[in-house]
């Protein structure tokens, strides 16, 4: 990722954190509406996952540009979702729902260069959960 790109994903992520709890709905309805499957894989209170995935959103975009400490979270994060039943198609979903969540979130401020900044990042994030994830499998 290049420094611009932090940049603009850190400044975006501002605006959607201020209404996380409102962007966490709104991801998980995209999510389910893309693949309904994946509605079975959420057991518990979807508030609280949406709290959890906006944290864990803001953890890695403040890591963004410390890489040797966000990789490691990543994996780890990705061993622990693949115990859970994601599988690696699932990634595909995720994003999607994701940047339309961003697209729905940001309005006009979601201009062509912070999409391609955040498809870098998802791109960052997916590899180093599937490394953890498959890593973990093989264990």
């Amino acid at each position: 990722m290049t420094p611009l790109q932090i940049t603009l994903v850190r400044r975006s992520f501002d605006l959607v954190a201020s209404i996380a709890p409102q962007a966490a709905a709104l991801f998980y309805a995209n999510l389910f509406e893309a693949d309904p499957a994946l509605r079975r894989l959420f057991r518990g209170d979807i508030a609280q996952q949406g709290a959890r995935l906006m944290a864990m959103l803001g953890q890695a975009v403040r890591m963004l540009d410390r890489p040797v400490h966000l990789a490691p979270a990543l994996r780890s994060l990705g061993a622990r979702h693949g115990g859970y039943g994601v599988e690696p198609q699932h990634y595909r979903s995720v994003g999607a729902a994701l940047l339309k969540t961003l697209s729905q979130g940001l309005g006009e401020a979601f201009t062509p260069e912070v999409e391609q900044a955040w498809i870098a990042v998802y791109g960052v994030v997916t590899h180093h959960m599937l490394e953890g994830q498959t890593a973990a499998a093989v264990a």
